[in-house]
């Protein structure tokens, strides 16, 4: 979806959302409610220039707007795979993203973030999955690698692969597999600004989206590891 087009179904009351070289920034109401609003556009890659448009804009709404909620819209490709990047430590770019976020959330911001078209790999970890909870919407296309690429890398052939996806979640990509993962609270169809204001009612409960992947059945033996080690250390294989 375009984001303008989003920005107007989510924000029938207005916006003040303008984008610069695929990074989005602004603000927004949700009945009467003022709310930051962060992310990129056009499957851009992250590097160094966005990692740190956002952590600023992050860091900006903490200092001259206390509390404010957050709302990152996310639309990537993932890490930018260029050799300056690389050299200039792209990692610790996107780990100091990150730091902001969490620095935020500390600061009583509640975070939400919103998949509205593409998620890939490190774009989408130092963004949606750095917030209290992540939705996405249902054509959304989230995955950490796509399975030509993960056969390669793991030399095992796409077709096994392909096989292993209709059964575990982990190995297929998509909004609906990552909700089963626990790593979307939800997926939003239909009234979007109403889900808005439900996620921003909603009270953070710290992260729960191991005990979710469990509840759902597609990531069964995080929360029972977790569990095992606050505990006495040892997992019971049933």
């Amino acid at each position: 979806m375009d984001w303008k087009k989003l920005a107007d179904t989510l924000f029938p009351q207005g916006h003040a959302i303008v984008e610069q070289n695929d990074f989005l920034c602004g603000s927004a109401q949700v009945d009467g409610q003022a709310l930051a609003v962060i992310g990129t556009t056009g499957h851009t890659p992250i590097g160094v220039e966005i990692a740190l448009a956002q952590a600023k804009a992050i860091l900006r709404t903490v200092r001259e707007f206390p509390g404010m909620p957050i709302l990152m819209l996310i639309d990537t490709q993932g890490q930018r795979l260029r050799h300056r990047d690389e050299m200039l430590g792209i990692n610790s770019y996107m780990a100091h993203l990150g730091k902001c976020v969490d620095l935020a959330r500390r600061k009583g911001h509640k975070i939400i973030g919103l998949v509205y078209d593409q998620a890939l790999s490190g774009g989408f970890i130092t963004s949606g999955l750095m917030a209290d909870a992540s939705y996405a919407l249902p054509d959304a296309t989230i995955r950490v690698m796509g399975l030509p690429a993960m056969a390669r890398i793991t030399k095992v052939s796409e077709e096994r692969l392909t096989e292993l996806a209709q059964s575990n979640p982990v190995f297929a990509p998509g909004p609906e597999n990552y909700l089963r993962m626990g790593g979307l609270e939800a997926i939003w169809e239909g009234d979007l600004t109403a889900h808005l204001r439900t996620a921003l009612a909603a009270v953070p409960d710290g992260d729960q989206r191991s005990a979710l992947g469990l509840q759902r059945g597609g990531r069964r033996w995080a929360q029972p590891v977790i569990e095992a080690v606050m505990t006495d250390g040892h997992v019971r294989v049933d």
